[in-house]
């Protein structure tokens, strides 16, 4: 069929045909999907990176690498990263709610321990992440 040819239907009478024009529309529009699909609304690059959801609440610096704490509703989530991404090194990140047993992520890798994740529903947390040897901690926060 050519583009505006009239064709019969039997349910809906005489009509005109106009296929490249709906064929163009539906190819825009999955376009344009897939383009928010990989960019999203108010993504957060650190949220990203990290794996943790939420918004960042606090930022542990130590020698060789960095604590993140992140909140989100009733859950906090933490991962530690390493300062320079290189070859495997012990690493870890701990996170406890108090009153809990501390949720713990550790062993040998190249830029990031984690993420751990603990409900935390009107309990105060701690977090501690380590480094080759090195570590860095928050103390108790978010009471």
């Amino acid at each position: 069929m050519a583009e505006g040819e009239e064709v019969f239907d039997m349910w809906r009478g005489p009509r005109r045909v106009r296929r490249g024009v709906r064929r163009g529309a539906g190819a825009l529009t999955a376009a344009a999907a897939l383009a928010l699909a990989f960019v999203g609304p108010g993504t957060q690059p650190a949220a990203a990176a990290s794996g943790c959801p939420g918004h960042q609440v606090r930022t542990v610096p130590f020698a060789t690498g960095q604590l993140q704490v992140y909140r989100s509703g009733q859950y906090v989530c933490a991962v530690t990263l390493a300062r320079s991404p290189g070859p495997r090194r012990q690493m870890s990140v701990s996170l406890q709610a108090r009153g809990a047993r501390a949720v713990v992520d550790s062993g040998r890798f190249t830029r990031l321990a984690g993420p751990v994740k603990v409900r935390a529903t009107h309990r105060c947390v701690r977090a501690v992440g380590v480094v080759s040897g090195k570590k860095g901690a928050s103390g108790w926060m978010l009471c």
